[in-house]
């Protein structure tokens, strides 16, 4: 009995941690893949959010573990153990949605790309999106930069020979509303779709292997959960929820 009690303590205290970890991928998730998900065409699961709230409710939950162990209360211990059974299958949507829906997602942005350069002037939203994309990842256009030039922001600048938004250019002058130079000097060349594709999917194979080790953990704890529960018979728990000894 000591022993469970001791191993389910320790568990819990590492369910709080990794709670704590759970909430700041969470965190993590919603601000660095919010804009891509944004632009992407495709449907894709709430992953971001599914951690937010198993990581917030995790940490709560952590501390039961912990009061119900040390009190050796039967009710609050199969409560507990129900709520880690309501994690790993959260764990689990989770980690498996990231893995099924990645190459999804990131094949949606190729469509999603081309809308948005299509509805630059129109869409403020979208286009504060795909700057941000094109300055933080280095990229111009879909394929190339060149992908700008029959938009209808370009032929707006009735710039001869095309134009790229500032967000394509390596310095800040020289690239807005100027003819560009035959060999495209001081602009990113290369497309965001593939640089997109790689950063989506890379990112969302961690979070979903951070959920599956997770949910995966819950295993454990269920089962400490269930074993200290069983061992603690209702007619000698006392008032207080403990064994008098």
């Amino acid at each position: 009995m000591a022993l469970l009690k001791l191993f389910l303590m320790a568990f819990s205290f590492v369910l709080w941690a990794a709670g704590l970890t759970m909430l700041t991928i969470g965190i993590w998730a919603k601000i660095s893949l919010g804009t891509y998900l944004m632009l992407s065409t495709n449907e894709y699961p709430p992953t971001p959010f599914i951690l937010l709230a198993a990581g917030t409710t995790i940490i709560v939950w952590g501390v039961l573990g912990c009061f119900s162990a040390a009190i050796e209360h039967r009710c609050l211990l199969r409560t507990y153990g129900g709520f880690q059974l309501a994690v790993l299958a959260a764990g689990l949507t989770a980690g498996l949605s990231s893995l099924f829906y990645r190459e999804s997602i990131a094949e949606g942005f190729q469509n999603g790309l081309r809308e948005a350069i299509n509805l630059y002037t129109k869409d403020e939203e979208k286009a504060e999106a795909l700057d941000s994309i094109q300055r933080n990842l280095n990229c111009c256009g879909i394929e190339s930069y060149r992908d700008w030039f029959s938009s209808p922001w370009s032929v707006e600048q009735q710039v001869p020979n095309g134009s790229v938004p500032l967000s394509c250019c390596r310095t800040r002058k020289g690239c807005l509303h100027a003819p560009l130079p035959s060999d495209a000097r001081g602009i990113y060349h290369n497309g965001c779709f593939s640089k997109v594709h790689d950063f989506v999917s890379c990112n969302m194979f961690y979070i979903a292997s951070a959920s599956l080790g997770l949910a995966l953990m819950q295993i454990v704890g269920i089962i400490l959960s269930c074993l200290l529960a069983a061992r603690i018979l209702p007619h000698a728990e006392s008032p207080g929820g403990a064994i008098p000894h």
